[in-house]
């Protein structure tokens, strides 16, 4: 598996480390990525504090936004991953950033599939919560065909919004992800 601690079919996961700054500015500073995570974007010195929590979050608690690349050039494809929640740490948050120029080709649902299917067996989560900006029909659909149930609309500061918001448990997981229940 090389340095991939986790791998889907086409993508590799691992931690993001200090030098990995110009992958993340390529993804996060990008308005086209964060149109619908942050009211404003992010600007380059946020971005670099992101990378911080992110390798934070993993030594704390063994969980991130991981970096995916493809398999096949290593190419930076975004990031997918489970975030804690304070509200509620039993109960990590499900995210997935793709950079646009890898948008529509099915590379969310991938990672998202493989990073839910390690969460559940590998992990040992109950349940992963997950919401979306209300404007991203996208997000919408990926969550739905993954198998998330709408629960609420939650408060997301970085937008300002009520964005909708889900829960997958294992037996709600999609028939779509192989070599998962229903």
């Amino acid at each position: 598996m090389g340095e991939y601690f986790l791998q889907s079919a086409r993508l590799g996961f691992r931690g993001w480390r200090d030098p990995d700054l110009p992958l993340a500015i390529n993804l996060w500073a990008d308005p086209t990525v964060t149109r619908y995570i942050s009211a404003r974007g992010y600007t380059l010195r946020e971005v670099q504090i992101r990378l911080q929590l992110e390798i934070e979050a993993e030594l704390t608690h063994g969980m991130q936004y991981w970096p995916i690349f493809l398999l096949a050039t290593g190419e930076h494809v975004g990031c997918c991953g489970l975030r804690l929640r304070e509200a509620q740490p039993e109960t990590p948050e499900l995210g997935v950033h793709v950079a646009s120029r890898h948008w529509r080709q099915g590379y969310a649902f991938e990672a998202a599939s493989r990073v839910i299917e390690y969460a559940f067996t590998v992990r040992g989560v109950r349940a992963i919560f997950a919401g979306h900006n209300p404007e991203n029909v996208a997000s919408r659909g990926l969550l739905t065909r993954l198998g998330f149930v709408y629960t609420h609309d939650e408060f997301y500061a970085p937008t300002d919004l009520q964005h909708p918001s889900y829960l997958l448990t294992p037996r709600r997981m999609s028939p779509l992800n192989p070599g998962t229940s229903t």
